[in-house]
């Protein structure tokens, strides 16, 4: 004789079976958004590195311009075509000339939160290296 408590079980998990269908795909939405979006920053990351090795570069060759005696206006139209938007500030330090560059991140997000880049380069001023013997 069977259990009229055994059949009902097993009706409940065969049941409860078919109600979980669809559960992963339902899932899945909810996570695809949380996966882009931290994708997302990842490349807005990345893009940020590599505008900062730019912004470095330019300042190196900025400083270098400055050095020679080339005056900002050469300055101004290398750091135009190389990194646009930037803020150029030129300073003396002793004998070395030094370039200041300073830009909002070009990843919007991270622009609205108030990331700043800076980089700051300096090389020996070309009046000094003369007066050496």
């Amino acid at each position: 004789m069977r259990s009229p408590w055994g059949d009902r079980a097993a009706a409940r998990l065969a049941h409860g079976l078919h109600r979980d269908r669809g559960s992963v795909t339902a899932e899945f939405a909810a996570v695809l958004p949380a996966v882009l979006v931290v994708l997302a920053c990842c490349l807005g990351a990345v893009q940020v590195v590599g505008q900062q090795v730019r912004m470095t570069d330019a300042a190196a060759d900025v400083a270098r311009l400055l050095a020679r005696g080339d005056g900002a206006g050469p300055a101004s139209g290398l750091l135009a075509a190389v990194a646009p938007g930037t803020a150029l500030a030129e300073e003396r330090q002793g004998e070395f000339i030094c370039a200041r560059l300073s830009a909002p991140s070009a990843f919007a997000p991270f622009a609205v939160a108030g990331l700043t880049l800076a980089a700051r380069s300096c090389a020996l001023a070309s009046d000094t290296a003369s007066a050496d013997p």
